[in-house]
């Protein structure tokens, strides 16, 4: 098997982490995941204002302080860091070995930026318009003997996949090997969430100040791995943390890679000792004959301010405030006026801020000036105008620039993956020998009114004993972003065992589109898909739309979907007293 570690979730994460998993234990490959649609966004205003940026800086400094100690433990190195400049990045980190006096042969993968062609291809005024790649460009570059390879986007899989390919020497048909690796690099791409992070079980977790341990996966030939931390540091493995990870920010049971399509439904998990879960039995399928494009484009300004609502009258309050307000913006008005408000305060409350909610409100427009000034004077000279006990949160400043994401696609033939090795060869990546056909690959699947007739255990009975309690009482969730969407995982933890089976039945029967819309009103007029994972004990629910263009353009106060599966969590349902 060949062992292969993650330090890095986002661009963001622990900076140490290199340096962790370094010296934390034996490791043959370390990959880090810097990217993110937003980050994407974010990576592209950098080139606006630097054209020779466009990179994760933060890689760099991580690099700077570990590369004598990789090339000393002969651990190489692989991470999208490079963005949307991987050749800077590669020459920033040439830069960096010679400054320490180290030889380092760093190898970077490009040909995914396709925003120079956007109008061409259909892809509209891009800011940043980006294929995502597979893991096969990787593998090359290690096979030619890199220390370290940074591509732009590839699939966050990749990083994973490619010193797969390069150790076992798998080929573009190894198609169930391919699809064990990408579960692992599904698992392990987001660092510490496999090992406790953003687990809906934490209460169960051993915590303390301690950091969470980063992941590692030990792939073998077969594609089989286990999951695994260093020995020491903090966290769990476990199968309720991996199968968290497992389904979080997926789609329907085919996940759509550029290299294989991999068929969740056909993932087994097993604990396999303290700290391990063997993960085996992923099949997988040719790949579709199109590649996805992450598109960001700008889409204007934006602004917004909280007002501070205590006491008696909430409603009242809000109904005034807003009505002043947007007589004010009437006369040059924004393009988007958006109101939330939360929710309203306990009676009695025995400290202000228990007596108090906010009101916010958000505006976006394609002009600045317009989200400026005359949105910000309307609302502070209102101040002593208002409701009683007028206040915000924080003084008024200026609007920022936001992206809009929307996925596309494009034949793989507009494509060309390029190798770039250190000695100045470049290799250009054939395109896999076989693709899905259309129908089977497409990215657009038909709303599934109720689930497929899954009754893999006994259900409770219809007459059952019923009492009501929140639908986190045993049931797990993790949700997140993807693009406009949002995606919940739900699933039952804990042991095996005949109770566990029958929860597992009830909660399959219990999630349908319909239930999701009651549970969860925000998406009683969208389209919600769902989808059985009964070898994983449990669904996975998609709500399209939620999020509207992304992230990046989001109103919501939890724009990427982050504390959805928490909310579902809470709600009240009716549970089987013989479940409990």
């Amino acid at each position: 098997m060949v062992r292969i570690g993650n330090c890095s979730g986002f661009y963001g994460d622990r900076l140490t982490a290199m340096r962790e998993m370094l010296e934390g234990g034996e490791l043959d490959y370390l990959t880090g995941d810097y990217l993110a649609e937003l980050t994407l966004l974010i990576l592209g205003k950098d080139q606006l204002k630097d054209s020779s940026l466009g990179y994760a800086r933060t890689f760099v400094a991580q690099v700077a302080d570990t590369l004598a100690l990789a090339l000393e433990k002969k651990v190489r190195i692989v991470a999208n860091a490079g963005g949307l400049n991987p050749a800077g990045l590669a020459t920033k980190l040439t830069e960096v070995a010679a400054s320490l006096g180290l030889d380092a042969r760093i190898a970077y993968v490009d040909g995914d930026n396709l925003a120079p062609r956007a109008a061409e291809l259909g892809l509209g005024n891009a800011l940043t318009a980006n294929a995502y790649l597979g893991a096969f460009g990787i593998a090359r570059a290690l096979e030619a003997g890199a220390d370290i390879v940074v591509t732009g986007r590839v699939t966050d899989a990749s990083v994973v996949v490619g010193p797969a390919i390069a150790h076992h020497g798998w080929t573009p048909t190894s198609y169930d090997e391919l699809a064990g690796a990408v579960v692992a690099g599904h698992i392990i791409e987001c660092g510490t969430q496999a090992t406790g992070g953003n687990f809906s079980g934490f209460l169960d977790l051993p915590r303390s100040a301690e950091p969470l341990g980063f992941p590692l996966a030990e792939v073998a030939a077969d594609g089989s791995f286990v999951v695994t931390k260093h020995a020491g540091t903090g966290g769990l493995v476990s199968v309720d943390t991996v199968t968290a990870q497992l389904v979080y920010e997926i789609q329907t049971t085919r996940y759509l890679g550029p290299d294989v399509i991999t068929d969740l439904s056909s993932i087994q998990l097993a604990e396999d000792g303290a700290d391990r879960v063997r993960v085996s039995g992923v099949t997988g399928t040719p790949p579709p004959a199109t590649l996805k494009v992450c598109v960001n484009e700008l889409g204007g300004f934006r602004n917004q301010m909280e007002f501070v609502l205590t006491g008696l009258d909430i409603d009242a309050k809000a109904a005034w405030i807003r009505t002043q307000l947007e007589a004010r913006l009437a006369v040059s008005p924004p393009a988007e006026v958006h109101w939330s408000l939360g929710s309203r305060p306990a009676p009695d409350a025995d400290t202000e801020e228990g007596a108090s909610c906010l009101l916010r409100v958000t505006v976006k427009d394609p002009s600045a000036d317009a989200v400026g000034k005359p949105f910000t004077a309307a609302a502070v000279e209102l101040a002593l105008a208002s409701y009683p006990g007028f206040t915000m949160t924080a003084p008024p400043g200026r609007g920022s620039p936001y992206g809009i994401y929307r996925p596309a696609y494009v034949d793989r033939a507009e494509v060309t993956e390029t190798v770039h090795l250190w000695d100045g060869t470049t290799v250009a990546i054939a395109p896999p020998p076989d693709v899905a056909a259309p129908d089977v690959a497409a990215p657009d699947v038909e709303p599934v009114e109720t689930p497929p007739d899954v009754e893999p255990v006994e259900t409770p009975a219809a007459d059952a004993p019923t009492s009501i309690h929140p639908l986190g009482t045993f049931v797990h969730a993790r949700s997140g972003d993807k693009g406009g969407d949002a995606n919940v995982g739900l699933w039952i933890g804990g042991e095996r065992g005949e109770l566990r089976d029958r929860r597992i039945g009830w909660l399959l029967h219990l999630i349908t589109p319909d239930a999701i819309k009651q549970l969860l009103p925000e998406a009683a007029d969208l389209a919600v898909e769902v989808y059985p994972l009964p070898n994983l004990g449990g669904v996975n629910v998609l709500i399209r739309g939620l999020l509207g263009d992304g992230v990046a353009a989001s109103t919501r106060f939890d724009p990427q979907a982050k504390a959805v599966g928490e909310w579902l969590r809470s709600r009240h349902v009716h549970v089987p007293e013989e479940l409990l």
